[in-house]
């Protein structure tokens, strides 16, 4: 697919390492339809790191590298190749199409319809799937927990690209979508930051991708 990642300088909320540009996703990709829970992480990583204990909310507390360990552990187990996605991945699949603040559209005030943040989270994480999906399915692509991306954080390029994977270096990981204790302004689809990989805290969790083989291909219902 296609699509216009970043924000334009007009939308509410706006911030100046969001430029827009035109992205190609030339590469198929799974992507999961909710964030990891503890329970799926403790069963692959043997620990569960959670402050907020329970088996069906996010897990949290995960670093940039715990989450690639988890992928790589979890691809040795079931013979598919998980990852965490990339930066531009990531909003294709939040956008959904879309091109407005939201996936939802431009209008704030339904928040709280799709996402768990500082607005009526009760500044706790909550079971995944509780809110709408958007419209390709995904369950709290807004809120909950911030979720990690591959990708180093850095500038946009100026012009149209391809599959692209972030800089070579940074000061620190992508982190998206907003989390249960920030403001709303802080779920918007093109929000993003930096954090050191090797930061833990309440708020950081991640969803995988996976990138397709022939034996997925063949293991993935249709």
């Amino acid at each position: 697919g296609e699509f216009w990642l970043g924000s334009p300088a007009s939308e509410t909320g706006h911030q100046e390492d969001e430029t827009r540009h035109l992205v190609q996703i030339t590469k198929p990709f799974y992507f999961s339809a909710h964030e990891v829970t503890q329970k799926q992480y403790e069963s692959v990583m043997g620990y569960n790191p959670t402050h907020s204990k329970d088996a069906d909310k996010p897990v949290e507390n995960v670093s940039w590298n715990e989450a690639v360990d988890f992928c790589g552990k979890l691809s040795e187990q079931e013979g598919h190749q998980y990852r965490l996605p990339t930066e531009a991945e990531w909003e294709y699949a939040c956008r959904a199409g879309t091109t407005t603040a939201y996936s939802f559209g431009d209008d704030a005030s339904r928040l709280g319809q799709y996402a768990w943040y500082s607005g009526n989270s009760d500044y706790i994480t909550h079971t995944g799937g509780e809110k709408l999906p958007n419209p390709w399915g995904l369950y709290d692509m807004h809120g909950n927990v911030w979720e990690w991306c591959q990708d180093w954080y850095g500038a946009y390029p100026s012009g149209s690209v391809s599959d692209p994977l972030g800089p070579a270096s940074g000061a620190g990981r992508v982190h998206r979508g907003g989390d249960w204790s920030g403001e709303g302004v802080k779920c918007m689809s093109a929000r993003r930051g930096p954090i050191s990989s090797r930061t833990r805290g309440k708020h950081l969790g991640f969803r995988i991708a996976m990138s397709p083989t022939a034996a997925a291909e063949k293991a993935v219902p249709k």
